[in-house]
């Protein structure tokens, strides 16, 4: 790890122990994290940085339940099972943090490119690719008028509809490496038709991340069609 890289997670800690003060006390942070709570006085203020194998255990650890917890408060279902992820997907803030803790949690290698699916998926996309210094790319289910090549993915799916995404050409080359994102991941048909456009550009995976996985349907089917790391910040039966 170089020094900018260093100083990037000790700021990724620092913000993540900003957002867990706006509901705690100083000494209910320390319980939660284990740090004492004049320490954490002194990060949450900016006047000092915390170490570096202490901003990892803050990111990696603390980090994740903490805002695995803050998504599942933010998250509303409906009778019928649909979801309304509005309260995320709209907060930008929110998911910059989201975006080093999946980093580190699932051992993502730093992909060129990040992609996704208009609409929901690009805010995530988008702290993705900030976090990372990639480019990021959003399959659509039209067409851009004025581009002329095209990489175009189609499956019917289990309720008989048919789904087409459609991602320019030259979105992405040949052998850079791609990370699929989504905001959500459910019958994993999304993520397939992801999948496949990048393997017809001839990628290679970096990896899948959705910020919500309802049931395992759709990670299973994703570890089905890649080795790479799989996984979602938060899971719902």
């Amino acid at each position: 790890m170089n020094r900018a890289e260093k100083a990037a997670l000790q700021l990724q800690a620092v913000s993540v122990l900003r957002m867990l003060k706006e509901t705690r006390t100083y000494d209910e942070l320390a319980e939660l994290t284990g740090l004492p709570a004049g320490d954490l006085n002194r990060y949450v203020n900016g006047h000092v940085l915390p170490g570096v194998e202490r901003a990892r255990e803050v990111v990696e650890g603390v980090g994740r339940d903490a805002l695995a917890d803050e998504l599942e408060a933010r998250v509303r279902f409906d009778d019928e099972g649909y979801v309304d992820n509005s309260g995320v997907v709209f907060d930008q803030s929110f998911l910059d943090l989201v975006a080093p803790v999946a980093a580190n949690t699932l051992n993502l290698e730093r992909p060129d490119v990040i992609l996704t699916a208009a609409t929901d998926g690009i805010t995530l996309g988008a702290a993705m690719a900030s976090y990372f210094g990639a480019r990021l790319a959003y399959a659509k289910k039209s067409k851009e008028t004025a581009v002329e090549d095209f990489i175009e993915s189609r499956q019917r799916l289990a309720s008989g509809i048919e789904l087409t995404y459609y991602l320019p050409a030259s979105a992405i080359d040949d052998g850079e490496r791609v990370l699929v994102v989504d905001d959500l991941i459910r019958s994993g048909e999304t993520q397939e038709l992801l999948l496949d456009i990048a393997l017809q550009a001839d990628a290679d995976i970096a990896g899948v991340f959705a910020l919500i996985a309802v049931g395992d349907e759709g990670t299973n089917r994703a570890r089905e069609l890649t080795d790479a790391p799989v996984g979602a910040l938060s899971s719902f039966d």
